[in-house]
């Protein structure tokens, strides 16, 4: 997340902010220039090309404050949003905002890494959606299906989350990282999948190809191999092929957008994801030094360790391949051991 701040007053400002708490100017974001602007009495914003842009309908039903094209309309990010609560469920309508707020931070961070995301509704074969379902009444089962991410909202109560991951065992588990890792799911099936990349992924994650039903059966009845940690990033990524792209594109994520918010904030000097040839080269000589600071400083505040993760040698091998999707950056030269 790059460093915001109010054009009014130059105070400091956060990504979620629809007003300035020094000046009190009314903002939103204008995602074409990635920046946080300020909009008038009736929540407009004119760019440099003389457009007039509006503040979202969406801003008090779940906190948006990306700016629209027409006014009394929703914006881009909103647009992508399939299902919602409806409006006598208050539990779910409760539990939106903190999903649609992680769902903005993940477009966003899309937005600076180049991946163009196209809606259902622009592209109905290819296109991205998300249901954003509430579970108050009936089972919600996270995932993603040929473009079409669901998404529990009862991820959004801490309570809740916290629970399913200690039954889990899992080190991690945050509304974000499920959209990182659900939109995983999303950029394999539309750049991997039926592409001449395809042969680069089997060999370093396995075959796709393998019965999801059977593996996922093997995954909770035997848990996951004795030597996991030496090829896997987290025990989830054993299950299937699958579901390590998705782990490994999920801590693509982690690391670029954690590593341009230290940049921004001036924690370390790295000109950008890009300032490194080689992604695992970012990886080991910027990455793990600074995960090793900040789980120091979390303990020194008694919290647990910010990225409780290791990454062996041939996970950095598969972070290259998914640093290679990105738009203009290069195919890695060699691949290792895959999991």
């Amino acid at each position: 997340m790059k460093s915001f701040r109010c054009r009014v007053c130059g105070n400091a400002l956060y990504f979620e902010n629809s007003v300035c708490v020094s000046c009190g100017t009314s903002l939103g974001f204008s995602r074409g220039e990635a920046e946080i602007v300020p909009v008038d009495g009736l929540g407009r914003y004119i760019d440099s090309a003389g457009f007039v842009w509006h503040v979202c309908r969406n801003l008090n039903l779940s906190g948006c404050t990306w700016l629209a094209p027409f006014e009394g309309g929703q914006c881009s990010a909103c647009d992508l949003t399939r299902v919602r609560p409806n409006d006598s469920d208050l539990e779910g309508l409760g539990q939106f905002p903190v999903a649609e707020r992680a769902k903005r931070w993940l477009l966003f961070e899309l937005d600076r890494l180049g991946f163009v995301i196209a809606s259902k509704a622009q592209d109905p074969e290819r296109g991205l959606c998300f249901d954003l379902l509430s579970s108050v009444a009936e089972n919600v089962v996270i995932g993603h299906d040929e473009g079409v991410i669901t998404i529990d909202l009862a991820e959004s109560d801490d309570a809740y989350r916290v629970r399913v991951q200690k039954q889990l065992g899992e080190p991690y588990r945050t509304m974000l990282g499920h959209f990182r890792h659900e939109v995983g799911h999303y950029i394999e099936w539309l750049l991997v999948e039926g592409t001449d990349r395809i042969t680069e992924a089997r060999e370093l994650f396995g075959d796709e190809t393998a019965d999801y039903q059977a593996e996922i059966d093997r995954h909770y009845s035997e848990g996951p191999p004795a030597d996991w940690s030496r090829h896997y990033i987290s025990t989830y990524a054993t299950m299937h092929p699958y579901e390590d792209f998705a782990e490994t594109w999920a801590h693509y994520l982690h690391i670029t957008d954690t590593l341009e918010t230290a940049t921004a904030y001036g924690l370390i000097t790295v000109a950008g994801v890009d300032a490194f040839s080689r992604f695992r080269d970012l990886a080991t000589g910027v990455w793990m030094p600074l995960t090793i600071s900040l789980n120091m400083i979390n303990r020194s505040m008694g919290k647990a360790d910010l990225y409780p993760f290791v990454i062996p040698d041939p996970v950095l091998d598969k972070l290259e391949f998914i640093a290679s999707l990105r738009p203009g950056r290069k195919a890695p030269r060699s691949l290792g051991a895959g999991g």
